[in-house]
Order: structure tokens, then C-alpha cells, then sequence
């Protein structure tokens, strides 16, 4: 079986963060490790509360996985300061670490700011190089950036300028009322545009976390990037199409649509 490891934040209501990882990374085939970067109380209505995890401790988490139990690919998602970013960087530049997925998280879906102004700076010096892909949302893009992203155009441009000045890939996801839900990818100097139709489900808490992990790992079972991102956006669909509806806020999607069996009755 193939592995994967998420770097990443706790989600206490269980839509979005490690907890969306996990459940995403077994739904797609690979056994999933975590290495926790802060805790949050957290629900459908917003975060209540964040909890960062010492730096020295992540390193331990982190060391623990790769000298046991080491990963094919590695999704980061929510880190919230510079010193976990560098140690971030550190550990995986040590274990010359693959298949790198880089979810600059930085607003909840709900509103609620989920990164320091210092660390914003960090993540591009230090773990946006490393990473092979990474994959903002329209407002994330444009942070990266300094650009603003009013059409397909503009997207284009800013992924251009994302993927050259990180030497990454970069999957620009749309929506945020830009377009229909269609996401680009850019890699060495090429685009690809990733037609989605818009699901009518309110419900999209923890949609970045998923995804990403879905890429993570779709390229930790040896896909190529375009086919990883053609299969993630796939499994995304399905969980949201599946209309899960808990919470009263914006819900979470059902990461175990395809998984029926007779533990599951």
C-alpha cells in the first residue's frame, strides 16, 4: 500500500483540516500519517479557538513518520507561523522528501483567518520552493501574487507568475465567483484548464484540505500530476454531489460516498 502524510491542522467538527485528510487519503487508496501543526475548536460556523503546537514537537512528529513508516507523497495544509514553516522546510529538505503538495491555507471557509502576516512571508521564502504543486484558491493566488484575478485571463497570468517565481506547478482553483468552478493547472511553461460544473451544495466546508489530499494521493499511487489533479477533482465532485447536510453552518462534504460494505450497515 502506497502512504501518504498530511502537515497540517486539527479540525474539531471533522470537515476539514487532518481530520478531511485522513478520511480523503483512505477513501483514495493510500494509508494515511499525520503530523499535527495546531489544533482548532472548530465547526461549520467558524474557528473558535487555535492552539499552535511547539515547533520541536512537529519535528518529532515529522521524524517519526519518515524513519518508520515513510511517506510517497506529503500534503501541507494549515500552518499558521513561521517557526513551523521552517521546520517544515527543514525536515522535509532532510528527507529529501516527493510528491510534494502545497495547500497555502489562509482562510477558513467560514471567514476566519488561519495564518500570521509573519508567516505568509516564510512560506514563500522557505516551503513554497520546495514544494511540486501547490494549489490556491482565488483569493490565496492573489496574496501570492500581488495580482488581482478578474478573469480566466488574469488566472492564467497569476499561476504563471506563481509557478516561475516558486519553480512549482500551480493549480489555481476557480469559483469565488470567478468562473463555473473550473481549476488551472500550470507546469513547466504549459497550461491545462479543468472544466467542473457547479455543484448547488452550500455544504463545502474542508473542499481546499480535500482536494489537495486527493492529489496527494493520486501521486503517491504513481499518477502523473495532470491525471492526479483529472481524478482528484473527480472525488471531490462525488463527495459534494453526495449532499451531505450537517451543521448550521457551512457543512462538510461526505468523503466516504464510495465506501459501502458490511461494516458500513
Amino acid at each position: 500500500m502506497r502512504t501518504a502524510l498530511s502537515i497540517a491542522g486539527t479540525d474539531s467538527s471533522g470537515g476539514a483540516g487532518i481530520q478531511a485528510d485522513i478520511k480523503t487519503m483512505t477513501a483514495n487508496g493510500v494509508y494515511a500519517m499525520s503530523a499535527i501543526t495546531v489544533l482548532t475548536a472548530q465547526n461549520t460556523t467558524g474557528v473558535q479557538g487555535i492552539f499552535e503546537i511547539p515547533a520541536e514537537f512537529l519535528a518529532q512528529q515529522i521524524d517519526s513518520v519518515f524513519t518508520d513508516i515513510r511517506p510517497d507523497a506529503v500534503k501541507i495544509g494549515m500552518v499558521s507561523s513561521a517557526p513551523l514553516i521552517k521546520v517544515i522546510a527543514e525536515k522535509l529538505k532532510q528527507y529529501q522528501a516527493v510528491n510534494i503538495v502545497v495547500d497555502p491555507v489562509m482562510v477558513a471557509t467560514s471567514g476566519s483567518r488561519l495564518i500570521n502576516e509573519d508567516a505568509i512571508d516564510a512560506l514563500k521564502d522557505y516551503l513554497l520552493p520546495l514544494a511540486t504543486l501547490l494549489t490556491p484558491n482565488i483569493p490565496e493566488a492573489e496574496e501570492l501574487s500581488g495580482m488581482q484575478a478578474k478573469s480566466n485571463e488574469d488566472m492564467l497570468m497569476i499561476a504563471k507568475y506563481i509557478s516561475e517565481t516558486y519553480h512549482c506547478a500551480v493549480l489555481c482553483k476557480g469559483g469565488h465567483n470567478l468562473n463555473d468552478a473550473n481549476d488551472l493547472l500550470y507546469q513547466n511553461g504549459s497550461h491545462h484548464w479543468f472544466k467542473g460544473k457547479r455543484i448547488e451544495n452550500p455544504n463545502t466546508h474542508g473542499t481546499g484540505c480535500t482536494l489537495s489530499s486527493a492529489i496527494a494521493s493520486n501521486l503517491a499511487k504513481g499518477y502523473d500530476l495532470e491525471t492526479a489533479v483529472e481524478k482528484a477533482k473527480a472525488y471531490i465532485s462525488g463527495a459534494l454531489g453526495a449532499m451531505l447536510n450537517l451543521g448550521a453552518g457551512s457543512g462538510p462534504m461526505n468523503h466516504a460516498f464510495t465506501m459501502t460494505s458490511e461494516f458500513s450497515l
